[in-house]
């Protein structure tokens, strides 16, 4: 019986769990055994160690939720950190997984040994190393995940600050106490929230938030309306593309039109709904490059100051308007990079030549509370120096070529999207290659890879619609076109107006199961009808990016073949 050893117990590790356990089910192998390692008390990983006041998830639970386990109708669509942490719990006792889980155990080394792996593990408690452990094993999938070691990043003077955490630290609004000047540094999604909780606390002096590097908003749309993030026609925009078009520039050309102009018509700002300032460099304001914010309360805070009042402006709020929230009179100042900060708590910032550094030259500012939501850096202190590291795992980046026993689930960030249910594929695919049952060889393919340059610290950014559709390909788990038109106009319609749902490629190919219609007619559907009738349909088709270019070389070409 094969030995696999799953290191860490976030939505990642668990999935892959999963899918390990059950895979003598679905595919002509034999049962193996798994245990899954957890250095914490629970399960969870990230959502577990680092929730925090209102935390909710940036994804809708359409799309965060697993394939064959789905969200309560009853769940809001966004949902509660709370929440999302029971339903992980519901997921390892609905799949009889927590006879694998081993919490509170730490694995301190892996090394190989021959073809095979040994794990070395410490017991939480254990006092000698008599307790210790060594578990020979066949693979690995190592789930860590990306959000571990916090990136604190050095500012001169940053020890004349009377408090300083990272944002992995932060609980809520009681650790601003009162009457406080509180600085954050960094706006993706942690810091924005964590701005929000600072602005909104009972009585905040000063709430002063920092771009590292950009900052981009988008304002979540009414909770009555369709989530973003499935408001996509995956048909002719990640499924039947073109080759030509796969690796064109023109389908992220026709993006950039689109996505600013509707930003400006909706929000009167090309850069983020009711974003005046901070604002991406328009050289570097591709959306072929860019991680979208999706956290937004703060944004109406910080952009009280710089909301244009010229007539153009009104005469378009009142054809085309997204509601901005009242901030009650309470701001957010948005400023450059600190330069240094001074013996008194006084900071200094940057100048960036931009409004909010005009602003904050004007304004004296002392800091008493520093959040550093600055994100996060991957190390693997267990890994030897024979294993290899994410970034060189060349096979769609959960594997390197040739060492299929290591894989790496999760290290991917989709651009707009969410990680667990990537990681799902990424484990379908790679227990297909631990078992040799890949269907075809994998050819080299990085039309998914944001294509950001070499600078941005961030390296591993993929657009979700176009990596889980290319992770089907490669299992030969996407239904075709014919296909879904036969199973009738309810699956047909979802399959191509609905985004790229783990559980449209669990109808056929090695991982399907029997639910899977049940769920897309149903619940799926229901991201179609929501969208409000036909025009809701066609918006929604309108919307994708690269819909009408693809359809005209996809028709010209075949028409001409």
């Amino acid at each position: 019986m094969k030995r696999i050893a799953v290191i860490g117990g976030g939505p990642g590790g668990l999935v892959t769990l999963k899918y390990l356990t059950q895979a003598h089910l679905f595919l002509p192998v034999e049962q193996v055994q798994v245990r899954l390692f957890e250095a914490d008390d629970a399960i969870g990983g990230t959502f577990y160690k680092r929730t925090y006041e209102d935390g909710e998830q940036v994804s809708s639970k359409y799309l965060t939720t697993f394939s064959d386990f789905r969200p309560l109708a009853s769940d809001p669509d966004f949902l509660p950190m709370g929440r999302y942490l029971q339903y992980l719990d519901e997921y390892c006792s609905h799949f009889d997984l927590w006879k694998h889980i081993e919490l509170d155990t730490r694995v301190t080394k892996l090394r190989r040994q021959g073809s095979r792996h040994v794990v070395s593990l410490k017991k939480k408690g254990s006092g000698s190393k008599e307790d210790d452990e060594n578990w020979e094993c066949d693979a690995v999938a190592i789930c860590t995940g990306l959000h571990v070691e916090p990136h604190m990043p050095y500012v001169e003077g940053i020890e004349n600050v009377p408090c300083v955490m990272h944002s992995s630290q932060f609980k809520g609004r009681e650790d601003f106490g009162y009457d406080k000047n509180i600085v954050v540094l960094g706006v993706g999604e942690t810091g924005m929230d964590v701005a929000h909780l600072a602005v909104t606390s009972p009585k905040p002096k000063s709430v002063t938030v920092v771009p590292n590097p950009v900052l981009f908003g988008m304002i979540q749309p009414s909770r009555n309306s369709i989530p973003t993030d499935v408001s996509t026609a995956s048909l002719f925009e990640s499924m039947y593309v073109h080759p030509l078009m796969r690796v064109s520039w023109i389908p992220w050309a026709y993006y950039n039109t689109f996505v600013k102009s509707t930003l400006w018509l909706v929000g009167g700002s090309k850069y983020g709904i009711d974003q005046w300032v901070g604002g991406v460099a328009d050289e570097h304001y591709s959306t072929a490059e860019l991680i979208f914010m999706k956290s937004d309360k703060a944004i109406p805070y910080i952009s009280v100051p710089y909301r244009s009042q010229s007539w153009l402006h009104r005469i378009r709020s009142c054809i085309a308007q997204t509601p901005i929230p009242d901030t009650n009179g309470r701001i957010i100042d948005l400023a450059p990079w600190p330069d240094r900060i001074e013996k008194d708590g006084t900071i200094h910032f940057i100048d960036n030549g931009r409004l909010e550094s005009q602003r904050m030259s004007q304004i004296k500012r002392k800091v008493d509370i520093l959040v550093m939501a600055t994100g996060y850096t991957q190390r693997f202190p267990f890994l030897d120096a024979h294993y290899p590291r994410p970034e060189e795992a060349d096979i769609r980046r959960v594997w390197k070529r040739g060492d299929e026993s290591v894989g790496f689930i999760g290290f991917v960030r989709p651009s707009f999207g969410a990680i667990p249910p990537l990681a799902e594929f990424q484990a379908q695919l790679w227990i297909l290659a631990l078992h040799d049952l890949l269907p075809h060889s994998l050819i080299p393919n990085d039309h998914y890879k944001l294509k950001v340059s070499g600078e941005n610290r961030i390296q591993y950014g993929v657009d979700h619609e176009n990596y889980a559709y290319q992770l089907a390909l490669d299992m030969e788990s996407a239904p075709s076109f014919s296909y879904m038109l036969s199973c009738g106009p309810r699956m047909f319609l979802t399959w191509a107006l609905g985004a790229n749902f783990n559980t449209k490629f669990r109808v056929i190919g090695p991982w399907a199961f029997d639910g899977a219609r049940d769920i897309i007619t149903t619940e799926l559907w229901s991201t179609i009808t929501r969208r409000g009738g036909f025009f809701g349909m066609l918006s929604g088709l309108l919307s994708t990016p690269r819909t009408f270019p693809m359809k005209i070389m996809y028709v010209h070409v075949n028409n001409t073949a």
